[in-house]
């Protein structure tokens, strides 16, 4: 966006301008006064989801996020006068405090589409596709389920547009997606301004310094919020040594340097690779389904081992076995035997990497950020 022209602001707590790095993008942080619990803490609390103590934790963690940032974004976005907003679908807070402001806004939608229609299984559960009427029965129950477990969060929106007198949802002008086509299931509701897309990334075409032996490398990741998991990465790197590869372990700073030097069959271990260049000396790929490393993966054409953990990547992990490019393990079914078993099928059967590269076309044509951007500078256009 700020290449083609706009100044772009990236409003949040203060935490979040650590992240802020690209050229060309400011940061406004929330006021001192919009407090609440610390970056790190929040981080934490979705770190740890699983099970159902954990995941209300971290639901009432995300809904005291929403109302920080509902309580202290309206005056900094009236401060630097903004003109639009891009609000991820993941925090509802941003369109609803566009709407409040009277200003036209763009729904970024950075990982599944969480637009719900009876056919499509909520995002969090591995369901199979089953558009028929014994499967609609069953989402619908999903996303009753859904509809109780994210009350904290529905509470705090629908009080807010109680507070600022917002009675009807004023429709977004575009929603713009990472997720390509090939990757989602079959939809039928989708609004006429709703574009899938490709990776946002800046090209990335540098090479990586890996040593050249003769055992095959798989790249395993369970991102940045899943990596102190010592006991799964273990196991990845016990399964690609099994099947005479060699695991590159990216922990994004979960491991202690003891934690790194414990794991079995000699893998090479970083907190961070460059991700794009890795994958691309790859054979094979195991993944939690965090929708990033996901897309990256896809875009290498690199067959994937999945072991989803929590939020959408179940699935994540279901649309990846329905297009034939990975094979998924639940925690719950997990050996470093059953991995074993799983890498070496998606290594030697050359339909999963066939399958991943099908959908890397599909995002090579479609054009990533730069695409991305020109389409929300379209639909800020048209707004009045």
């Amino acid at each position: 966006m700020a290449r083609a022209g706009h100044a772009v602001t990236v409003v949040h707590t203060g935490e979040v301008a650590r992240y802020i790095h690209e050229p060309g993008v400011s940061f406004a942080p929330l006021p001192d006064d919009a407090v609440g619990a610390s970056l790190d803490t929040y981080l934490a609390r979705l770190a740890a989801p699983t099970g159902l103590g954990g995941l209300t934790r971290m639901i009432s963690a995300t809904a005291d996020m929403t109302a920080r940032l509902l309580d202290g974004a309206p005056a900094v976005l009236d401060r630097i006068k903004v003109d639009a907003v891009i609000a991820d679908s993941a925090e509802p807070a941003g369109a609803l405090i566009a709407q409040h402001l009277r200003i036209p806004h763009v729904v970024s939608v950075t990982g599944l589409p969480l637009l719900r229609e009876d056919d499509v299984p909520p995002p969090f559960v591995r369901w199979r596709y089953r558009p028929d009427r014994l499967g609609r029965f069953r989402n619908r129950g999903g996303y009753g389920v859904a509809n109780l477990l994210m009350r904290p969060i529905d509470a705090v929106v629908r009080g807010r547009r109680r507070d600022w007198n917002i009675d009807d949802a004023v429709q977004p002008l575009a929603y713009v997606a990472q997720c390509p086509r090939g990757l989602d299931y079959p939809r039928r509701d989708l609004p006429a301004h709703f574009h899938y897309g490709s990776p946002w990334r800046a090209s990335a075409r540098a090479e990586v310094d890996l040593p050249i032996g003769d055992r095959p490398l798989v790249f395993c990741s369970l991102g940045s919020l899943q990596g102190s998991r010592k006991a799964l990465f273990a196991s990845m790197s016990a399964a690609c040594a099994a099947i005479g590869a060699r695991a590159v372990i990216g922990h994004g700073g979960g491991l202690t340097p003891a934690d790194e030097a414990a794991l079995p069959g000699q893998p090479l271990v970083r907190a961070f690779w460059p991700q794009e260049a890795v994958l691309r000396r790859c054979s094979a790929a195991i993944l939690h389904g965090g929708f990033n490393t996901v897309l990256d993966a896809l875009a290498a054409g690199v067959p994937i081992v999945a072991v989803p953990i929590a939020f959408e990547q179940p699935g994540t992990a279901a649309r990846l076995a329905r297009i034939g490019a990975a094979q998924v393990i639940t925690p719950r079914q997990l050996s470093v035997t059953r991995l074993a078993h799983a890498l070496r099928h998606v290594v030697v059967d050359p339909g999963y990497r066939q399958a991943a590269m099908r959908v890397a076309a599909e995002m090579d044509a479609v054009g990533g950020a730069r695409a991305a951007a020109a389409i929300v500078s379209a639909a800020l256009a048209s707004a009045p």
